[in-house]
């Protein structure tokens, strides 16, 4: 779980951080407005709120890739062990046939 944590989010930091010096090269922070009126924040303010806001689109982003390159074998599997699943599991493992005579 910790490694998918780190698959999501040290990508999204890296890729948040790239799209706020492309977003603030061309745009400055003093000329955003807000229905018509200047934004009162500081410039540290909006470039802290924007690098949060875009880290959030892209660990999303990141998010659903990995919960869409997960395996049918890891969606499919169940986590009891054979001997402990409930009766009536549809993974429950059918019981031992006898040896077929030849």
């Amino acid at each position: 779980m910790k490694q998918r944590l780190m698959w999501v989010l040290w990508p999204a930091f890296l890729m948040a951080g790239a799209a706020e010096v492309l977003l603030f090269a061309f745009i400055d922070p003093q000329d955003i407005h807000v229905h018509g009126a200047p934004l009162a924040w500081s410039r540290e303010a909006i470039y802290t709120v924007s690098f949060f806001v875009l880290w959030g689109v892209t660990t999303a982003s990141s998010a659903l890739t990995v919960f869409l390159s997960a395996s049918p074998f890891e969606v499919n599997r169940c986590p009891l062990p054979t001997d402990n699943r409930p009766d009536g599991c549809p993974k429950q493992a059918c019981a031992p046939t006898g040896e077929s005579s030849a």
